[in-house]
């Protein structure tokens, strides 16, 4: 049974990174084209947005669909409970969402608003449809056809946008890659699965998992605001153009580390329910986890922060250079957010919603009274601050991992150091080994393929196991397919 799991959970992260790996490829070759046809002023508009676009979400799933996952066996009326909650629900909010756009118009002082909202959360009422769908994908570890959907998605909604931003639609554009790739992510979805919803409305399921998914949705509502309460209080401050720049080096970053958050995720949770009857076993999978988390982020986030003066020249031009300070700052938080990550599926694998609420409570609180505080010392102190109290919080989080499971912060600090001392004393030598470079396209390759094969150099010398590991699943890969 054990080594059973182990290879499914190799399967699953290796379909888990893949799908990630092409979501964020395709989110790059699009983000480049559509970040130089528009403006950071078309960015802020959308932008400020995404707010109330990822809240409308999280109440339209109310963490129930994480309730299913979180289920040893779900059944047919736990799925189908959960698809019609969801559905009912955002249709209400949508309606409630459309006759409140004029306010969200008034309170970022843009008219234009009104319309561009009522389009935007188009995009959360049709993915409700696919929610339930996307759990059962998840608990049943599809991987590789929830990477399939994800490319289909991606691809046409970015030649959608791309076309329209080509032909003058400006803002509509983002406006309409996120309506159609929601479209596409639900019918990609009832592609690959055969479970269908039925007209037997028994809400049982939802009753019983209602205090476990109410405490996931209070913390997924203040994980949306925490992610994006800059981008708030940039909008009705500072202007479309500040909160465009804003926005694009936080959709930089993002794309960075959900793209291992996403990869771990999707095994994470299914994994961590089988086995956390056995706590042992537990804390060895988990620093695995972490391991492999470390060894994936650190170089991939500092990098970026490393070259991201560069890489905003070289893809989308010098008129987002103003957003090249807060991505470096922003990629040094984001390295430690694929942590986050990990620690919440703890948590909620055993069943500790509350934990996993009050803990994102707290940081949310914490993090507008440091900003609100610090709001008239300007942008770049801003993010900085917001950026340190997010690598600090992850204490709180270790200290709820020992509580439930006896996980040492002395053996984390063993897992992770090692890897973020490799990948920043690495970055370091490649930023003054590469000083000499003046031409942008030129720096940015340069310190790419330096920061690569020194990091694989330094492992390599270290005799680091998750990298021979890798290395190992790889050839075993191979071998089988030949």
């Amino acid at each position: 049974m054990a080594e059973t799991l182990k290879e499914k959970t190799a399967r699953g992260l290796m379909w888990g990174g893949l799908n990630s790996g092409t979501t964020q490829l395709f989110n790059l070759v699009f983000g480049i084209c559509l970040g130089r046809l528009l403006s950071p002023a078309d960015y802020g508009l959308v932008g400020v947005l995404s707010i109330f676009s990822l809240i409308a979400g999280n109440l339209q799933s109310s963490g129930f669909s994480t309730a299913v996952v979180n289920m040893k066996r779900p059944q047919h009326r736990d799925y189908n409970a959960v698809f019609w909650f969801n559905v009912l629900t955002s249709a209400a909010l949508y309606i409630l969402l459309f006759l409140s756009a004029p306010l969200i118009a008034d309170f970022f002082h843009r008219e234009e608003l009104t319309s561009l909202s009522r389009v935007v959360f188009l995009s959360f009422f049709i993915s409700s449809f696919g929610i339930s769908v996307n759990a059962y994908m998840t608990k049943n570890m599809m991987q590789r056809e929830m990477a399939i959907v994800s490319a289909a998605a991606l691809t046409v909604s970015g030649v959608t946008s791309v076309a329209m931003a080509l032909a003058g639609m400006t803002y509509w554009s983002i406006a309409a890659q996120q309506v159609v790739n929601s479209a596409m992510l639900v019918a990609g979805r009832f592609c690959f699965v055969r479970w269908r919803p039925t007209l037997s409305f028994d809400f049982t399921p939802i009753r019983q998992t209602f205090g476990f998914s109410m405490k996931i949705l209070v913390t997924m509502v203040v994980t949306s605001v925490s992610n994006n309460i800059l981008t708030v209080i940039f909008g009705n401050l500072l202007g479309m153009r500040t909160t465009g720049n804003f926005f694009q080096a936080n959709k930089w970053n993002t794309l960075a580390h959900a793209l291992i958050s996403t990869t771990v995720m999707q095994v994470a949770q299914p994994v961590l329910v089988e086995i956390r009857s056995d706590r042992v076993r537990e804390r060895r999978v988990f620093r695995k986890m972490m391991r492999f988390t470390a060894f994936l982020s650190f170089p991939a986030l500092l990098g970026l922060s490393l070259v991201s003066r560069e890489f905003l020249l070289t893809t989308i031009g010098s008129k987002w250079l103003d957003a090249a300070p807060m991505l470096q700052i922003l990629c040094i938080g984001g390295a430690f957010m694929p942590f986050y990550t990990l620690y919440q599926n703890l948590v909620i694998s055993h069943g500790r919603s509350d934990i996993n609420m009050w803990l994102n409570i707290a940081q949310i609180v914490l993090q507008i009274g440091v900003i609100v505080i610090i709001s008239h010392m300007g942008v770049t102190l801003m993010v900085a601050a917001y950026t340190a109290l997010n690598i600090a919080w992850l204490a709180t989080w270790q200290a709820a991992a020992h509580r439930l499971t006896g996980l040492r912060l002395a053996d984390v600090a063993r897992d992770l150091l090692p890897f973020l001392l490799a990948a920043a004393g690495v970055m370091a030598v490649c930023h003054f080994a590469t000083l000499w470079i003046e031409t942008a396209p030129l720096l940015l390759l340069a310190r790419i393929a330096l920061a690569a094969t020194l990091y694989t150099a330094t492992l390599r010398m270290a005799h680091a196991q998750i990298l021979d590991e890798c290395l190992r699943f790889v050839r075993d890969k191979r071998r089988r397919r030949a």
